[in-house]
């Protein structure tokens, strides 16, 4: 069996989904960075590797909004 293709009409909501669940994870890492660096506990591998993971959230958010919104020739 396979499976037909799916529009973009029916790949909406579960993009939105996916876009608010790496809305949310983005708002816990930057909430998580302050509190370490608020600590006053600089454990600096550990910061670089929420920062990292941060910054791969944004492409990821970036993609799914481009994904999300309909391309327009200008």
């Amino acid at each position: 069996m396979t499976e037909e293709p799916r529009n973009e009409n029916e790949e909406q909501p579960e993009l939105r989904a996916k876009l608010a669940e790496l809305v949310q994870e983005h708002r816990d890492l930057d909430a998580a960075i302050t509190a370490l660096v608020a600590s006053g506990t600089h454990d600096q591998i550990q910061l670089s590797r929420l920062k990292k993971r941060k910054l791969q959230l944004k492409d990821q958010i970036a993609r799914v909004e481009d994904a999300l919104l309909p391309d327009i020739i200008a």
